[in-house]
């Protein structure tokens, strides 16, 4: 299994601190998150119906011309689309979520790791490329006219665009869901990011209506739990609370990006969601910072930390103190 943030328990064992001394930094995840109605108990004793309307609220919310197909997360697609191809050439960011090239390669296909700037050369030779937009940690992205260039160069070959949007709710003019019944265009979105809701489970794939059937078929029925559904549509509905979170995740994220900055580290790269900062000291970063309480995301392919938002302004000014407390002004190089 690969790692990921998010590791609090471990953390507290490997450095001793409390549970309740630690801020937790350490996932992209929104620290405020989507709060709705409590669910009704019918949905814990029934299994999970697919005509309650979570299917419809997704497609309005991401204004999707495609069919999508609820899944349990992301994750799910990501673990079951390399089982629908036969062996490919299949290209994937050479920095980012690690679980994309994981999982093609565990499936038998040949993976290609990909810069930014090799996309392009990239989709007129291999049948598969996979993009994150924005990309985790770098927060780079793609914009909406680039993808769909790249798209029509691997569909006219039979090949596949895979777009991971998992970290593009708070800049929706950005994302091309709106596009993804296009034949060979695969669009993966989250709850669990913008929302909050990473413990419900629940992402979409969009795509065309042939590719969708596939993948159910290999999913199996009632991949998403019924709570968790409920809980989903209620939160694609709350029109008024997306808008006021992504004003708040913007402005968060330039205070971050600000705070960091006075102390030495200033960001390479980032999103609404989280900072992250390039540095030859991130081991030193990442491990100073947890014997203070403070959980963040080290990475070592590229010597990297990345910092998650604060939810309160008392884990603000805890982050303010712990940053030279630690000894960390000036570390950056």
């Amino acid at each position: 299994m690969l790692e990921h943030g998010g590791r609090l328990l471990q953390a507290i064992e490997r450095y001793g601190v409390p549970r309740e001394r630690w801020l937790d930094l350490s996932t992209g995840i929104n620290p405020i998150a989507w709060e709705g109605e409590p669910v009704p108990l019918t949905s814990w004793n029934r299994l999970p119906e697919e005509e309650d309307g979570l299917v419809d609220a997704a497609k309005t919310y991401y204004k999707a011309a495609a069919e999508l197909l609820p899944v349990c997360g992301s994750q799910a697609a990501i673990q079951a689309l390399p089982r629908l191809r036969a062996r490919s050439r299949v290209g994937v960011p050479a920095f980012g979520y690690n679980e994309h090239g994981y999982r093609w390669k565990q499936a038998g296909h040949d993976v290609v790791p990909l810069l930014p700037e090799e996309i392009a050369a990239a989709s007129d030779t291999l049948d598969v490329v996979l993009v994150c937009s924005p990309n985790n940690p770098t927060g780079e992205r793609a914009s909406p006219a680039e993808l769909l260039v790249w798209h029509a160069r691997l569909s006219s070959r039979g090949g596949w665009l895979i777009v991971d949007e998992a970290f593009a709710d708070s800049t929706p003019e950005n994302s091309i869901a709106r596009f993804a019944d296009r034949d060979g265009l695969i669009v993966l979105r989250s709850l669990g990011k913008f929302f909050g809701l990473a413990g419900a489970r629940v992402g979409f794939v969009l795509s065309s209506g042939t590719l969708l059937t596939a993948l159910a078929e290999w999913l199996g029925p009632w991949t998403v739990a019924g709570p968790s559904r409920g809980v989903a549509k209620a939160a694609l509905l709350d029109h008024k609370w997306q808008e006021a979170t992504r004003k708040r995740l913007r402005n968060d994220s330039q205070r971050l990006a600000a705070l960091l900055a006075r102390h030495g580290l200033e960001p390479s790269g980032g999103s609404d969601l989280f900072q992250w900062v390039r540095t030859s000291q991130a081991h030193e970063i990442h491990a100073a910072l947890a014997c203070q309480g403070v959980l963040t995301r080290h990475f070592t392919a590229v010597p990297s930390v990345r910092f998650g938002l604060p939810a309160t302004q008392d884990d603000w000014t805890r982050l303010e103190e712990v940053l030279p407390a630690a000894g960390l002004s000036g570390a950056l190089t």
